[in-house]
């Protein structure tokens, strides 16, 4: 499969879709940017830059610092097993996807974030 379109897409294109599916549910923007923040290491002020720089999805996972429990997300998303993904990139961003969806379907944060 070729992933290019989805790695040059712009981060802060899906990023509104990320908060969209959160508060549906009755989850917070908050949230969201913890459930981020923790997976890329970013803060507050370095999640707004890659927004406003309107980085793809390569330079943002590329920029970032994956959290050393990454690893301990798994499960189906999107029909694929996240532990069966080779290529890095699309395992890192699968990985938010997979937290993001376990935020909307209502888990607690200490078992999104594997604590």
């Amino acid at each position: 499969m070729d992933n290019t379109k989805i790695y040059k897409m712009a981060f802060a294109s899906v990023y509104p879709h990320y908060i969209n599916k959160a508060e549906k549910k009755g989850r917070t923007k908050e949230e969201v940017h913890t459930i981020i923040q923790w997976l890329t290491g970013y803060d507050e002020k370095a999640l707004q830059e890659q927004l406003d720089n309107k980085n793809d999805f390569e330079t943002f996972f590329g920029q970032a610092q994956l959290h050393p429990n990454a690893s301990k997300i798994t499960g189906v998303i999107c029909g694929y097993r996240i532990e069966e993904i080779e290529e890095p990139l699309m395992k890192k961003i699968r990985y938010l996807d997979k937290l993001i969806d376990e935020l909307a379907k209502g888990k607690k944060m200490e078992k999104i974030l594997r604590t």
